[in-house]
């Protein structure tokens, strides 16, 4: 996913997303973008500690070098490794793919949390959140939604998303994701004689 941070055009046109999507359904729509989901200060640390234990066995196999100076190679490769790895344009390449996923998920249910989508009156609320870094994005749907809507459907939208983002279109990815989510949500929950709008209709970044 870019790293860049949406133009105001570009927010303007999910806002606009958001806002006629809603239109068309009692639920509500949230749009979170975040540079990324977690600083990740001790990837390098991870890293490091694995290639200190891997690269001194063949020193330790195959040359005659006593164990002091092994150790001391050993401590220079682990030290060499955190610095190379912790600049940010490294550090969060290499983020071990089950750890991007499970901080995702974790800051996308915290922003859900945070910006009250979980208080709507009718509890359909749903979050859109793009971990740009993690190149994940999470849909979290709240409990009047999960019980009609099989998450299958929301996994869909999101690789929409992604899908979007790999092809430097992260913007119109997520527009799409916002209407193809009004769509299903209107399948489930019409729009009320008094359709009010519970969430504001802008994009968060963080």
């Amino acid at each position: 996913m870019p790293s860049r941070k949406l133009t105001p055009a570009q927010n303007k046109r999910i806002a606009a997303a958001i806002t006629a999507a809603e239109k068309k359904t009692s639920g509500e729509i949230f749009v979170v973008v975040a540079h990324r989901a977690d600083d990740y200060r001790l990837v390098p640390v991870l890293w490091a500690a694995v290639a200190a234990l891997v690269l001194v066995w063949p020193l330790l196999l195959f040359t005659a070098l006593d164990m002091p100076t092994l150790l001391f190679v050993q401590a220079a490769i682990f030290l060499g490794w955190c610095i190379a790895l912790t600049p940010d344009a490294i550090r969060l390449r290499v983020i071990p793919p089950p750890l991007a996923a499970s901080n995702a998920e974790r800051a996308a249910r915290e922003q859900f949390l945070s910006h009250g989508i979980h208080q709507t009156k009718g509890r359909t609320g749903v979050l859109i959140y793009a971990a740009l870094a993690e190149r994940r994005v999470e849909i979290v749907a709240d409990d009047g939604i999960a019980q009609k809507v099989d998450q299958a459907e929301w996994d869909a939208i999101a690789e929409e998303v992604c899908a979007g983002a790999r092809g430097e279109r992260l913007a119109a990815g997520l527009a799409d994701a916002v209407r193809h989510s009004g769509e299903l949500l209107a399948r489930h929950f019409p729009p009320k004689k008094r359709n009010r709008d519970e969430l504001p209709n802008r994009v968060v970044e963080l």
